[in-house]
């Protein structure tokens, strides 16, 4: 039988690259998101925060949909990243707010 499942974004991105760092990207993420500790709502709300706060607006993207699929709103993410922005600097606010703009305004 054939896996019909879909390669990860960092097998998309590095695969044929890097296939070491792949597979430990790919199994930690899986056992991060993966306790039960934290809803994964929740855990998408903090990645999106720590993303903002360090300005690591490349993983943005990914993170803003994948929040949305773990439950939050568009509402809730333009909401957090304005609340960031007296905590991680208004500059590391603008950027992650064009990023959301873009994300949420590209058809899905």
């Amino acid at each position: 039988m054939e896996d019909d499942k879909q390669p990860s974004a960092v097998q998309q991105m590095f695969g044929d690259f890097a296939p070491a760092f792949v597979g430990f990207t790919d199994d930690l993420f899986d056992k991060v998101w993966g306790r039960a500790e934290l809803a994964p709502r929740d855990r998408s709300l903090i990645t999106v925060a720590a993303l903002v706060t360090g300005g690591n607006t490349e993983q943005l993207p990914f993170h803003l949909k994948f929040a949305v699929q773990n439950g939050l709103t568009e509402a809730e993410l333009v909401e957090a990243i304005t609340h960031l922005a007296f905590y991680a600097g208004w500059p590391k606010a603008v950027s992650a707010m064009n990023v959301a703009k873009q994300v949420f305004a590209a058809p899905d």
